[in-house]
């Protein structure tokens, strides 16, 4: 079964296909800088085993329907998928459903115009989502399309999670409440959590945590969302890349009155110049953490900021799930930082959660426990794959539309 998986950016069109049968990738890419003078496009593709060729070309692409026609001539020219009907469905990231769409949906053009719909929610992403959906339902209509959504895992919080302590009618009549994102590899590596630990999803508490750019903590109870810590917007949480996570929600107005900024560009600094790169000038760990080892002070704190947060967020769920099973780390910080990991679970030895320096730091290849002997929960680290997980959720989709369980 061939799925091509989509997740298209507002200037870029990120893709893989996968062989679910097998459960492997055919082909992978980028398409980079749409709509700019010059593109990049990145197409790996299988030749035999575990090998794979590359090709990287530069050209003009103008738009996301130019993106997508280079990437069915990169999978034909690469005699990967002759003709894009051949496909068994296509999947897509789309980041905000909103409070309509609970679980993966079979795209109509009545779930994109209800998808439309949430474009206020997410103004940045939502559109780019959007026309990739649009632009995939032209290049291939007889193959079943699939949306996806990242705020999707979270719809299972209680209202005493997701709604904020303001006016109710905000939420009645604005949808003003906490959705959550990052649902997607929330949702794979719990999954991947409860099989490593021989469990039942349903009988499985966790603690995830994916840092990457983007970072976000969630607390899972029987396999469900219960809290996370993004809120009706991906700003909120833990200290990020660019973004600022939680703040008193005074600091906006005091930069307007005292220094007369405007919204917007408050907006801008919240979003795109605070976090790590806030506090040290930079948002990529890697370049902080060797900082930090040449004795940058700034570097230095910013590390302690970022795991200081974490470590708060660890203690606060606690108390929301009857037993912790584990802490799972993933993402690209999550992942590949030894020391993030281990100033992360530094002082929580009286919660239960202790981590082996030695087994911390192993190479990670799909899965490893770094937890020591004396540790009630473990800690897994496990590496995301939000383009898999989607398309296991469109094949079982899919699946249930052909034997009528489902509507296509």
């Amino acid at each position: 079964m061939n799925i091509l998986v989509l997740n298209s950016g507002s200037s870029s069109v990120k893709y893989k296909l996968f062989d679910m049968k097998a459960e492997t990738v055919r082909a992978a890419g980028l398409v980079e800088q749409v709509g700019e003078r010059e593109s990049r496009i990145t197409h790996r593709w299988s030749t035999s085993g575990n090998y794979y060729d590359k090709r990287v070309t530069q050209q003009p692409v103008a738009d996301h329907r130019q993106a997508l026609k280079l990437i069915g001539t990169m999978l034909r020219e690469t005699e990967i998928l002759a003709d894009p009907g051949r496909l068994d469905g296509i999947g897509h990231r789309v980041v905000h459903g909103g409070e309509v769409f609970r679980e993966p949906v079979v795209i109509t053009q009545a779930v994109i115009e209800v998808i439309r719909d949430t474009v206020s929610l997410a103004p940045l992403h939502n559109p780019a989502n959007l026309a990739g959906v649009e632009v995939a339902l032209d290049f291939a209509p007889q193959v079943p399309q699939v949306a996806v959504f990242d705020t999707a895992f979270h719809q299972s919080l209680p209202p005493h999670a997701y709604l904020y302590a303001i006016p109710y009618e905000l939420y009645e009549k604005s949808h003003v409440r906490r959705y959550g994102f990052h649902g997607i590899s929330h949702q794979y590596v719990s999954r991947k959590a409860a099989r490593l630990l021989n469990r039942e999803e349903d009988s499985t508490n966790l603690i995830t945590l994916h840092l990457g750019n983007g970072a976000s903590a969630t607390a899972v109870r029987g396999g469900r969302s219960v809290d996370t810590s993004m809120g009706m917007t991906p700003l909120a949480g833990l200290m990020m890349g660019t973004r600022c996570g939680d703040l008193d929600p005074s600091i906006p107005f005091y930069l307007e009155q005292r220094n007369g900024t405007q919204s917007e560009q408050i907006q801008a600094l919240l979003n795109q110049e605070s976090g790590l790169k806030g506090i040290c000038g930079i948002s990529d760990m890697r370049d902080i953490e060797r900082l930090a080892r040449e004795g940058n002070e700034r570097a230095k704190l910013a590390i302690d900021m970022y795991c200081y947060h974490i470590r708060k967020y660890i203690g606060s769920y606690l108390p929301l799930l009857d037993r912790l099973d584990a802490v799972v780390f993933t993402g690209g910080i999550g992942e590949n930082s030894p020391h993030i990991r281990a100033r992360c679970c530094r002082g929580l030895e009286h919660l239960g959660i202790t981590l082996d320096e030695d087994r911390n730091k192993k190479p990670v290849d799909h899965a490893i426990e770094v937890q020591g002997t004396s540790s009630s929960s473990r800690i897994l680290v496990i590496r995301s794959d939000e383009e898999l997980e989607i398309a296991h959720q469109s094949v079982a989709l899919i699946s249930r539309a052909a034997t009528g369980c489902a509507s296509l």
